[in-house]
């Protein structure tokens, strides 16, 4: 009780220095439970979204997903016969059923060509409005589509796009282009995921989304009276027989809920790995604050020893008052989460997801877990502080307050530092030197670790050299103010390792992922001018197929000489080695691919797999099958015969582009697969005539006009698309990251503060003798900017290693240039002297504001 009594009354004492403390475990536990309250909740609207949409039986085609999504390669959804929809209604147990249309390979706009799809990544879906979709759909506004010249829209669609009754929608897809006005708005009675919905009545949507009459998507059943779904799946299979896909509401909600939790999951695991670097970075935070508070409690623990404490009370003490500390923090944290996790909703709210707070999930286990993690992390923090406390003797209730520093233990940690520094060099020099980068990526993985722990704790010895060559560049013209602020830094270099350490975990990342980043940009970019010979790529940036008629336009474009069509599709491969490949990727183009893509063969000629039924495979797959030039496969093409391809070419496989493809004609395919169900173009390379290259660029752009889908670029365009696209992964990535460095800012104004203090006396005397007020926060300031450098060329330094040792597993794949992205480097690091500036404002200031006399007064 007397340890409690103690641990309460100094934690109380020095409340205002545990503050910062508690704001690191806060935001910590707050951005764990945050992430776990959001994917939970993400997770009830998805259920909840999936059981109110899921008729009781389900029957679609049999080449449909489990998900019911109906993209297709040849741009038409799988259909049903109507001749389904009466044997499905004379099944036994059937209270009614209906059949249904709905498609998203769809592209849909307003009348100005502008994309009425999500922004959020969200599907655009096309149906037909039916009794299934009354039950999660309310219409708010005009009436149900009737007619092929009416489309209903959902609600949260035509507040974004301000779209009112009356005005012009145009859907897009293989089948052709339909216009129609909007005749009603429909709002969702559960939660919208984020989706963009359209609605035709079923004859309209028969012919607009597959172009024919008398088909159907799906089947929904409802089930009569005292029959079980699964009872009423039985007799629906029974009664249709083989060769369809019938699926009980809860089986379908099942599937739909699987789709998307591969989203979430690595969603979530990033976020709680960026909350991990955040603990991590507190716990030096924690260490340096009880360090601190430790020493300058000396005199006071030296008299509670004299009179009879034992070191084991003195050590509960000190771990009492971090456990008050986690406690504090965790709970304040946990009730931070639950406001980031809402937080978090508005913006997917503001991007087009909409997530209700009604459906806010909060289990009991985040806030236990948030609690066990804060206390947990806290308390083993402060045991090495809490130890050495209770190694304090009696005598130094005698001595002045601040203990004498362990040189043999300074010694003992340095050598510990290298030698884990040097396991980790050679980590990352065997990472480098891997034939295979599944090997090296265990190397870098085991270097990484080993290398920033070896920083860590070699900090301390590093702090002397460098602290002494950034002050000589930086503070020695500031002159005496300068050199004191140099000495201050190099007082307690256990204590500046500490500080500077947490903010290198965060640069270090910053400037590793900077690294891998800028090489990957270089290498394809490089790799793009060494292989595209074509003027221009044309594509969807939200994965559509090409349609025929979009082709047709491209190709009677003036200026343009020549236009190559690229497809993708799948077949199972038998092997001159016996295997059967299920599903494997073939790629069908024009002969002219061979001359727009520069692909290095190691047998053969690319021209040559063009050729009728003849084919190329790539290095690797001919060494793990025994292919050689000249060999047969027999390939089962998807939703088409089978034919014996002979192998023409064997390509390398350290290529970028278009790594580990297998080509054919598309004249080979189309020997094998019926024109209806041939696949549609996934790119369009095409070359401009001699010296119209803009001149085609324009004509490209125009023939496209009414096609908005498709964006067309030139080699330059390419590149800055694939920048922007590692750059705006970067930018979520470094925004993640900015939580371990907003910590490592607290842990730098924390150790300044107690620093102050500490040091009371001793700016009193200084502040006597004649240094003035503006002078002492110069000092203070000056003091931090050197801890933050110091931190930042740690971390950029072990950065760019960790960068350019992945750069060489990357190589490997193909990636083969490293670039330092300089400009990045640099502003980080003078961003870093700024973020010293910023930390040191408060401590200076109330250093400033000092009374003399009191504080020479000070004991």
């Amino acid at each position: 009780m007397t340890v409690l009594k103690t641990s309460m009354r100094n934690f109380l004492a020095h409340k205002g220095r545990m503050a910062l403390s508690a704001v690191a475990v806060l935001l910590s536990v707050a951005f764990v439970c945050g992430t776990l309250v959001f994917t939970d909740t993400m997770s009830t609207t998805f259920d909840k979204l999936f059981a109110a949409t899921s008729s009781d039986v389900t029957v679609s085609a049999k080449g449909a997903s489990d998900t019911g999504e109906t993209t297709s390669d040849n741009g038409k959804p799988p259909v049903l016969p109507a001749s389904v929809l009466d044997e499905v209604r004379g099944a036994d147990g059937v209270k009614s059923a209906e059949g249904t249309v709905f498609s998203t390979s769809v592209t849909v706009v307003d009348g100005d060509k502008d994309s009425l799809s999500p922004t959020s990544g969200g599907p655009t879906i096309v149906g037909s409005w039916n009794g299934n979709d009354a039950r999660t759909m309310k219409i708010t506004d005009g009436a149900a589509p009737k007619g092929p010249e009416q489309v209903m829209v959902d609600a949260d669609t035509a507040d974004k796009h301000d779209l009112t009754l009356g005005d012009e929608i145009v859907v897009i897809n293989v089948v052709g282009t339909h216009t129609a006005k909007v005749s009603g708005i429909a709002d969702f009675t559960v939660t919208n995921p984020g989706a963009a919905i359209f609605y035709l009545d079923t004859k309209t949507a028969q012919q607009v989304l597959v172009g024919e009459s008398g088909v159907y998507t799906n089947v929904n059943v409802t089930a009569a009276a005292g029959v079980s779904d699964a009872q009423l799946k039985k007799n629906v299979a029974a009664e249709l027989g083989g060769g369809f896909k019938v699926q009980t509401a809860e089986e379908t909600a099942e599937a739909n809920q699987k789709d998307v939790e591969g989203f979430m999951s690595v969603m979530k695991y990033a976020m709680l790995g960026f909350a991990g670097i955040a603990f991590l970075v507190g716990i030096f935070l924690i260490i340096n604050t009880f360090s601190m508070l430790v020493a300058q409690r000396t005199r006071e623990i030296g008299l509670m020893r004299a009179i009879g404490s034992s070191r084991k009370q003195v050590n509960r003490s000190v771990l009492a008052e971090a456990l008050l500390l986690g406690v504090f923090g965790s709970i304040l944290g946990v009730g931070a989460g639950i406001g980031l996790a809402v937080g978090l909703m508005k913006l997917m709210g503001s991007m087009g997801m909409q997530l209700s707070t009604d459906d806010l999930t909060v289990a009991w286990t985040t806030p236990a877990l948030g609690l066990l993690l804060g206390v947990v992390v806290t308390v083993l923090a402060a045991y090495l502080p809490a130890r050495r406390a209770g190694k304090i003797s009696p005598m130094a209730a005698l001595r002045d307050a601040g203990t004498p520093a362990d040189v043999k233990a300074g010694r003992i940690r340095g050598l510990i530092g290298l030698a884990l520094t040097g396991a980790g060099g050679f980590a990352l020099y065997l990472a480098g030197a891997a034939d295979k980068a599944a090997d090296g990526s265990l190397w870098l993985g085991l270097g990484v670790v080993l290398s920033l722990i070896g920083f860590v704790v070699v900090g301390p010895v590093l702090a002397g050299g460098v602290v002494r060559v950034l002050g000589a560049v930086l503070l020695r013209a500031f002159g005496p103010v300068g050199r004191m602020a140099e000495r201050n830094a190099l007082r307690n270099p256990r204590r500046t390792g500490a500080t500077g350490a947490a903010l290198m975990i965060g640069l270090a990342l910053v400037a590793c992922l900077s690294v891998v980043g800028s090489s990957m940009v270089a290498s394809a970019t490089d790799e793009l001018d060494k292989t595209v010979g074509t003027d221009f790529i044309i594509q969807s940036d939200s994965g559509q197929l090409i349609t025929p008629q979009a082709v047709q336009a491209v190709k009677s474009a003036p200026a343009v000489d020549r236009v190559t069509e690229y497809k993708w599709t799948q077949a199972d491969f038998t092997t001159p080695d016996g295997k059967t490949l299920k599903d494997t990727a073939i790629t069908a183009a024009d002969p002219t691919y061979a001359t727009d893509l520069r692909v290095e063969t190691v047998a053969g000629k690319l021209g040559d797999a063009y050729r009728p039924d003849s084919m190329s495979v790539h290095e690797d797959f001919a060494k793990d099958h025994g292919i050689s030039i000249g060999s047969k496969i027999d390939v089962a093409f998807e939703d088409g015969s089978t034919g014996a391809l002979t192998v023409r070419a064997i390509t390398s496989s350290e290529a970028v582009v278009d790594a580990g493809a297998m080509y054919t004609s598309i004249d080979t395919l189309a020997t094998y697969v019926p024109a209806d169900r041939m696949p549609l173009d996934m790119l369009l390379f095409v070359s401009a005539k001699d010296g119209q290259v803009d001149a085609a660029y324009t004509a490209l752009k125009d023939s496209l006009h009414d096609y908005p889908q498709y964006t067309v670029r030139d080699q330059t365009d390419y590149k800055e698309a694939l920048k922007d696209q590692i750059g705006q992964l970067l930018n979520m990535i470094y925004g993640l990251l900015a939580l371990a460095i907003v910590v490592a800012i607290l842990g730098v104004v924390n150790t300044l503060a107690l620093s102050v203090v500490e040091r009371t006396r001793e700016i009193g005397l200084m502040r006597a003798i004649g240094l003035s007020r503006r002078q002492l926060r110069r000092m203070i300031r000056m003091e931090s900017v050197v801890i933050a450098l110091f931190g930042a060329l740690l971390g950029l330094g072990l950065g760019m290693g960790w960068g350019a040792t992945a750069q060489q597993l990357l190589a490997l794949e193909g990636l083969k240039v490293l670039e330092i992205p300089w400009p990045t480097i640099t502003g980080v690091f003078i961003g870093s002297a700024f973020v010293g500036l910023f930390a040191a404002l408060i401590p200076a200031f109330r250093a400033g504001r000092m009374n003399v006399l009191n504080a020479i007064a000070t004991e």
